[in-house]
C-alpha cells in the first residue's frame, strides 16, 4: 500500500548479538532493493492471538 514501508521485527534467541546495519547489508545481497526492510526492531516476543497469529495490526500500528 501506499505510504507503507518494510520494516523487520525480530525475535532474538539465546540472546543473540546482531546488528541491524548487518542484518540489511546481508538482505541487499539477497534479495530485491525494494524487499529489503528500512528498519529493523528487536523485540522480546510478538503479539499473539488466542490461537496463537501474530497480530500483525498491532505491530503496524505500534511502529508505523
Amino acid at each position: 500500500d501506499l505510504g507503507e514501508r518494510v520494516v523487520a521485527v525480530i525475535v532474538l534467541e539465546n540472546q543473540s548479538n546482531l546488528d541491524p546495519l548487518t542484518i540489511i547489508d546481508h538482505l541487499k545481497s539477497q534479495i530485491s532493493g525494494f524487499k529489503v526492510p528500512k528498519e529493523v526492531i528487536f523485540l522480546d516476543e510478538l503479539p499473539r492471538n488466542a490461537m496463537g497469529k501474530v497480530q500483525k495490526n498491532i505491530l503496524r500500528d505500534n511502529y508505523q
